[in-house]
């Protein structure tokens, strides 16, 4: 075995106790002595949500926006991370996370896939990046007309079938699209919703890495959804 996966071993073995502390440790010979050493951001969860929502209300008025890039950004951030927010958000290229909320480089901590949902990648690099970065605000964002929620809807409602391994993809979805089937609406609109919500639930409550940080009230995780039509965002369960 590799001195590599040796080090890979005892980031998730230590990871899986939900130790915050013990985790950030031993990221410490992993990432190196610059990134390990890196100040983090002084935004409380709160402040953090904050800024999110007054990039959003200036990127839905088409107001001028000044963010933070170009070379000396570049230079600064070179040295070490400072995000500010883990966002959980669809791949889908209509929904560009840096550009519906005014932010710039090294600002936003994402983690993007067709659905929004959370593997074991995905809650591996949120626990790093609230444990080791300091990120005071976790954003699962789901958006309107989702193409992921769509197929999962044609599952529940058609029997439909997927070929490679998008049927898998779409699997953590299906709970939410049953949970609101009978709901009067659209059903994809719904199962949207549903969706974001039982992740961050999820993330809430029964993740053990999480919960210490949000019982300190050094971070808070929440919900969003994202209107292609208007461009607006709307935060919900804890916002």
């Amino acid at each position: 075995m590799t001195d590599i996966d040796q080090s890979k071993r005892a980031f998730f073995r230590i990871a899986g106790l939900g130790a915050t502390g013990a985790l950030a440790g031993a990221l410490a010979p992993i990432l190196g002595p610059v990134q390990a050493a890196s100040r983090k951001t002084d935004l409380n969860p709160d402040q953090a949500l904050q800024l999110l929502k007054e990039g959003n209300r200036n990127y839905v008025a088409d107001s001028p926006v000044s963010r933070v890039e170009g070379r000396e950004r570049r230079l600064e951030i070179a040295k070490g991370q400072t995000p500010f927010v883990v966002l959980v958000g669809c791949s889908d290229s209509r929904v560009p996370p840096e550009l519906l909320f005014g932010r710039g480089l090294g600002e936003l901590f994402i983690i993007r896939n067709a659905g929004n949902t959370v593997d074991t990648s995905a809650m591996g690099s949120i626990e790093y990046a609230v444990a080791e970065l300091g990120v005071p605000l976790v954003v699962v964002m789901g958006h309107q007309r989702c193409g992921a929620v769509d197929a999962a809807v044609s599952v529940v409602r058609d029997n439909a079938t997927f070929p490679g391994s998008i049927g898998a993809m779409i699997e953590p979805i299906i709970p939410a699209v049953l949970s609101v089937r009978d709901q009067p609406g659209d059903l994809v609109d719904n199962a949207v919703r549903a969706n974001v919500r039982r992740i961050a639930r999820r993330l809430r409550e029964t993740e053990p890495t999480l919960l210490t940080p949000q019982r300190e009230g050094r971070l808070k995780v929440v919900g969003a959804y994202y209107s292609l039509e208007d461009g607006s965002v709307d935060f919900f369960d804890g916002a």
